[in-house]
């Protein structure tokens, strides 16, 4: 039975994607975050719907006589280029096997969705829709995870995520990590106050799933996303006394087999996981070294790792752990090269000086606004993925690049609400105080009259 509701459900959205691809794009994301084929267990579950969504969304925005084009700014070059860099790095792969043209292609689909999204995506409306289908997508992982958690008492060990690039126990507690800034950010902007608290409901549930994953950089993510939240309040004595309560909760009820796996944090030299790590980061060092523009090769760092491993133990050389660079920044460094490695930081220090520039410039603006809320929405999943990937594989994440997308969409927004709105109130001004028939615009003018920074209140996005 849920076969046939997921095929129909995908394939009623076909004509929708083609005369729509913005819908397309929402459908795309079920798949990818919310993974709705993997709750099916026949012959849904198997099927390649997201291609087919992909093509058809592309076919009706070529077809669309009124489309409008990505956004073409230095961050969707840097996007092209890591796809152009790793795709060159291809004819310079070392070693005798056969090339992951495949795992190429997946890459090279997670760039286009990002792209794909700055074209689609024109709207605060557009925008807050899509925000919200990724945020509830992954929620709907971590509410059902901590609600199994708090049944079983905490005593709940997830080993595998729903599937696709979340699959991994680790992964799966990044992306939850990640999520949570999403969900917290979003019930704090949302008018409905039913809906409010069912989305405050979720962020600790989101939070027992990440624990339930026994992850020590999941746990380590979640915190610094909590930390963040936490500093971009406005009421920080509260907040920490919140986060150390919640602390010592999860101290309490916490299993043993958690806490003495946390513990190892402190005593790495003797945790077997940690030193791995450690020996694989020496690895990607001495391959950065004899590869440094091109790299051993797209997903190769596996099959080069005992070529480059001096001393390797008997598990490497039998081939029982994974050979793995366990850090994001290794390991595209390593397979990719140093032109590819500098592109993707540059990514990431770029997608944090856009945030940090419109809150910056929102702050002398706004009182409150949907703008303020979405600038620590992205600042803190941003900083939760950076943190997080030093410790995993996850070079390419597709929801790190689909943040990227989304950010490059919010600036461009969010700067020209700003625009409008201080023209609002430099005409208002002009008006020598009389009212302007605008109850906001008035509010705005108020506060900007009594204070040097003028600042101007907004109701939500989308309200």
């Amino acid at each position: 039975m849920r076969d046939l509701i997921i095929t129909i459900f995908i394939l009623g959205a076909v004509p929708f994607s083609f005369r729509r691809p913005f819908l397309g794009l929402l459908v795309f994301s079920l798949l990818a975050y919310m993974r709705l084929q993997d709750l099916a267990w026949g012959f849904a579950a198997v099927q390649r719907w997201s291609l087919l969504i992909t093509v058809v969304s592309l076919l009706g925005y070529v077809a669309d006589r009124y489309r409008a084009y990505p956004v073409l700014n230095m961050r969707t070059l840097l996007l092209i280029g890591m796809v152009l860099q790793v795709g060159v790095g291809l004819f310079f792969a070392v070693g005798d096997a056969p090339v992951d043209y495949d795992g190429y292609v997946e890459y090279v689909k997670i760039i286009f969705i990002a792209l794909f999204t700055t074209a689609v995506v024109r709207t605060q409306s557009q925008l807050r829709i899509l925000v919200w289908v990724i945020a509830l997508s992954m929620g709907f992982h971590g509410a059902k995870n901590g609600v199994a958690a708090v049944i079983k008492m905490g005593n709940l060990f997830i080993d595998h995520g729903p599937g696709g690039l979340i699959r991994d126990n680790n992964d799966f507690a990044l992306a939850i990590a990640m999520t949570v800034p999403w969900i917290y950010y979003l019930a704090k902007s949302e008018k409905n106050p039913v809906l409010t608290k069912v989305m405050y409901a979720i962020v600790p549930l989101c939070g027992l799933t990440v624990i339930s994953t026994r992850s020590r950089g999941g746990t380590l993510s979640l915190a610094l996303a909590a930390l963040i939240i936490i500093w971009r309040s406005r009421n920080r004595v509260m907040g920490l006394i919140v986060g150390i309560s919640a602390v010592a909760l999860v101290t309490v009820i916490a299993p043993s087999e958690y806490k003495e796996r946390l513990s190892t944090i402190q005593s790495y030299d003797k945790d077997g996981s940690a030193m791995g790590r450690l020996r694989a980061w020496g690895v990607a060092m001495r391959m950065i070294d004899a590869h440094p523009v091109f790299g051993v090769g797209f997903n190769r760092f596996a099959l080069n790792h005992l070529d480059f491993q001096p001393n390797p133990t008997e598990g490497e050389r039998a081939g029982g752990k994974a050979l793995v660079a366990h850090n994001s920044y290794f390991q595209i460094w390593a397979e990719s090269g140093t032109p590819a490695f500098a592109m993707y930081m540059a990514l990431i220090f770029a997608t944090f000086w856009d945030i940090w520039r419109v809150r910056w410039r929102a702050k002398r603006l706004y009182v409150d606004s949907w703008i303020l809320s979405y600038c620590s929405m992205f600042e803190a999943s941003l900083a939760t993925f950076a943190l997080g990937s030093v410790f995993l594989n996850r070079a390419a994440f597709d929801l790190v690049y689909h943040l990227f997308a989304i950010v490059i969409v919010f600036g461009i927004l969010a700067r020209k609400q700003m625009t409008e709105d201080e023209e609002r109130i430099r005409l208002g001004r002009k008006g020598q105080g009389q009212s302007s028939g605008d109850p906001l615009l008035d509010a705005g003018l108020a506060v900007s009259q009594a204070s040097a920074r003028p600042k101007f209140r907004r109701v939500a996005l989308g309200s």
